[in-house]
């Protein structure tokens, strides 16, 4: 991660009390925002500390079961069960999709931070939720009549992300959790393979059903586990649904409860699927504000981080800036950007496992960690 020093902000990087601290010369400085377009000059490495504070995030609520937003649409009396009885492995952590990437979040760490899990209890946890019977019931949810759709395609995408997490892991519980787990990612490929030629235009919010986003993670997965047919659907129709865009407006950015920059995630997404230089033509009609090297984009403010709503807008800024790194790598003479998401996270990680209301603390640490790993 590139920070961008200011004359608002020193940065110091400081252990499990939290992730970044910030020593202010203007106090107000984190509420305005304001940022200048000084050379990035330092590197973050997250370190051990930090890694255990954004572990902890998604250890700590993958067996909460309350509160939980389920989501589900009810068919009869029967569908009235705990979430630890419909979901039995990704029940945790509010919502199910939340779930996923929590999960996601420990075993990326866990495969880069063997102590973070000394004593062996989190695989333990894992390995009694991660099974067979478990995925099995899991599965069977998506194929009730009355839940054909659900978790399309966010949630779909974050299993996907798990999924490529776990088959690149050489480790024999990795490698059980995601046999356990293939036939749930299997079904969700072909109903994404049906789904796709359907959608007729692209879902561009700023929230959960982003097609973009969802596009973009699967797409991800399909590369790593050697899914040509998938990655060749998934381009296919991305381009179907995008390659005529021009002139996104960041001024209609954000609404007030976004996660997701709907410009910024469809960016990303065509940096993927297109060639280097069909990607940098149309980039210069869909966003051609960010070939300037003035280009600005002020990250989003939380005011209330008790309510479950605004505290999205902490994501937002993780999502941009993770964008904003990978439409840099793609296309080098943008490098100006990475100062733009550095400005993003280091407006927003000082949030990061501060007392946050269980609203935020549920997710936001895999949105930390999905910035972190883009840069």
């Amino acid at each position: 991660m590139i920070f961008t020093l200011n004359r608002f902000y020193c940065l110091t990087l400081v252990g499990i009390a939290g992730i970044l601290i910030f020593s202010c010369q203007d106090s107000e400085s984190n509420s305005k925002a304001q940022f200048s377009a000084e050379p990035a000059i330092q590197k973050f490495q997250l370190s051990a500390e930090q890694a255990k504070t954004i572990f902890d995030m998604p250890v700590h609520c993958i067996t909460v079961e309350y509160p939980n937003k389920l989501g589900q649409s009810i068919g009869s009396d029967s569908d009235l069960k705990p979430p630890r009885v419909l979901r039995p492995i990704f029940y945790g952590c509010y919502d199910w999709h939340s779930s996923v990437h929590g999960y996601w979040s420990i075993v990326k760490l866990m495969k880069s931070f063997n102590d973070l899990d000394q004593q062996g209890e989190v695989r333990a946890t894992l390995n009694t939720l991660i099974t067979d019977k478990n995925a099995a019931i899991e599965k069977s949810f998506f194929e009730d009549k009355n839940n054909l759709s659900f978790e399309r395609t966010y949630g779909w995408a974050w299993l996907f992300k798990l999924q490529e997490e776990l088959i690149t892991w050489n480790d024999a519980d990795a490698k059980r959790w995601s046999q356990s787990l293939q036939p749930m990612v299997d079904l969700l490929r072909g109903k994404l393979l049906d789904y796709l030629p359907k959608l007729v235009y692209p879902i561009r919010s700023g929230k959960h059903d982003n097609t973009a986003f969802g596009l973009s993670l699967m797409y991800d997965y399909a590369l790593t586990a050697k899914d040509k047919a998938l990655a060749d659907a998934i381009t296919e129709h991305a381009i179907r649904l995008y390659q005529e865009d021009k002139n996104c407006d960041f001024s209609y950015e954000p609404s007030g409860s976004d996660f997701l920059s709907p410009c910024l995630e469809e960016a990303y997404l065509m940096s993927k699927v297109l060639d280097t230089k069909a990607y940098k033509t149309w980039l210069n009609e869909f966003l051609p504000q960010m070939y300037r090297e003035d280009f600005k984009l002020e990250p989003a403010i939380v005011k209330d981080r008790t309510d479950g709503q605004l505290v999205h807008l902490d994501g937002l800024n993780y999502s941009r800036a993770a964008c904003l790194y990978g439409i840099a790598h793609q296309v080098p003479e943008l490098a100006h950007l990475r100062e733009v998401a550095d400005a993003h996270l280091a407006f927003t990680l000082p949030n990061l496992g501060k007392d946050d209301d269980y609203m935020g603390s549920h997710w936001l640490g895999t949105f930390a960690l999905y910035a972190i790993t883009h840069q």
